[in-house]
């Protein structure tokens, strides 16, 4: 009897995922927990183990579809695999009947865009793939997708991609394949000009291809989700920026003195972040209004009521880039952290974050967040609260400015930083001298160390 493959609870307040690459296509056999398919949340990439060992018998939800928890999105066979000449001789029709249809499609393009029904009132233009050097970003190749075109020796970035938002899926790679290497044209109806309108358009320098389009592509469950907590943020929160400026100066000496022997003992490069981290926690230990949350709780008469709770533990969320957007994962008791253990966790988070591997518990939670538009050149901004946290530290790119020392005027390497806050309970002195505190840590790295 058929098992079920359903897509799993994947936390409390996901309803909906993206199905990932399957890892295994009809026929294929399989072992008890071997991965299946990836699947995508709001919030990270987790993958479907198989729930017994046999051989997968259908897939409903291919690569790029969405689906709801606990839906079916294929089947099982408990038990050994059909023999792979049987599944062989099955594929090849369709095999053949996609290489002929594709050639076909192949030979419209060679002809020049010769249009296709002969009628007078429309023309079916045919425009080819991109020109090869003109291909997609590695991030919207699906795992399927690359490792099929390794085996076949194709470059993926060069195929056309069919998925939600251009990506490139298994499918497309073998439909490259099978039209020997030309791509899958895009065929797109359009209201036939008439000659003297298109002399017009020759005479004034424009090409007739050149046709203003509009695409409509779904937003992904992580898009909807991020859209969702920002607006939620602007609206619950009474949000304020206020700024200052850090001299690098000290930071960068400390860093390029010991940066090689520090390396050497702790396998992992010294960074700016586990400075900053350390003093925000610094910081936070003075004014814990930031590190607070205003929560509804039962009050005396059983009634809700607003309640500010405060937290004697420091879980800092670090902005990565992920594959699929900018993640925060969360470097939990920071507090007990010495600054290599702090490097190591954000350089794992970041590794991870790029490959889509992080969990769902290192994205929940966090008590503070920083984020580090600098790496990305932005000179300032106002970053958004990630509710229910009731502040975010916003660093930005360092730059040589002429700045005045002791009467001289000397350039230094300068940096904005940004504290958004909410200010239903943190007042506007606190936050001043809240990143104030931060700006004395960095300028002055020994404060952190000995705690003054």
């Amino acid at each position: 009897m058929p098992i079920e493959l359903k897509v799993p609870s994947v936390g409390e307040s996901i309803t909906k995922v993206v199905i990932g690459a399957w890892k295994k296509k009809e026929g294929d056999a399989a072992a008890r927990d071997e991965s299946l398919v990836e699947i995508e949340t709001d919030k990270a990439t987790i993958e479907l183990p198989a729930p017994v060992a046999g051989s997968i018998a259908r897939i409903l939800k291919r690569e790029g579809d969405a689906a709801a928890v606990g839906e079916v999105i294929g089947y099982m066979e408990e038990g050994a695999a059909p023999p792979v000449s049987a599944r062989g001789a099955a594929a090849a029709p369709a095999a053949s009947h996609g290489a002929t249809e594709s050639a076909g499609r192949t030979s419209a393009v060679a002809g020049g865009g010769t249009a296709v029904g002969g009628s007078a009132s429309s023309v079916t233009a045919v425009v080819a793939a991109p020109a090869r050097g003109s291909g997609s970003s590695p991030s919207h190749v699906m795992p399927a997708a690359r490792r099929a075109a390794a085996e076949t020796g194709i470059a993926a970035e060069q195929v056309s991609g069919s998925g939600p938002g251009g990506r490139i899926l298994k499918e497309d790679v073998q439909r490259h394949a099978a039209s020997g290497g030309s791509g899958s044209p895009f065929v797109a109806q359009r209201p036939a000009a008439s000659s003297d309108a298109g002399d017009d358009a020759a005479s004034n320098g424009h090409s007739e291809a050149a046709v203003r389009q509009e695409q409509a592509v779904p937003m992904t469950p992580l898009r909807q989700r991020v859209a969702a907590r920002l607006v939620e943020s602007q609206q619950t929160a009474a949000l304020l920026t206020t700024f200052n400026e850090v001299d690098m100066h000290a930071a960068m000496e400390l860093r390029n003195r010991y940066k090689d022997a520090y390396e050497k003992k702790y396998g992992v490069k010294l960074g700016f972040m586990s400075l900053f981290v350390k003093a925000a926690i610094d910081a936070l230990k003075l004014y814990p209004q930031l590190n607070a949350e205003i929560r509804e709780m039962p009050g005396r008469d059983g009634q809700p009521l607003p309640h500010v709770v405060y937290r004697n533990y420091y879980d800092i969320g670090v902005a990565v880039s992920g594959g699929k957007g900018l993640v925060v994962p969360v470097v939990r008791n920071a507090e007990r952290m010495s600054f290599a253990e702090i490097e190591r966790q954000i350089a794992d988070f970041g590794a991870r974050g790029r490959d889509n591997k992080l969990k769902l518990e290192e994205l929940q939670g966090g008590t503070f967040t920083i984020s580090n538009g600098g790496v990305f050149g932005s000179l300032m901004s106002t970053p958004i609260i990630n509710p229910p946290q009731s502040g975010i530290l916003g660093l930005h790119a360092i730059q040589d400015r002429p700045v005045a020392r002791e009467g001289q005027v000397v350039i230094r390497p300068m940096m904005y930083i940004a504290l958004t806050y909410d200010h239903r309970i943190v007042d506007g002195r606190e936050a001043v001298t809240f990143l104030r505190r931060i700006k004395e840590c960095v300028e002055d790295p020994a404060r952190v160390l000995i705690e003054v």
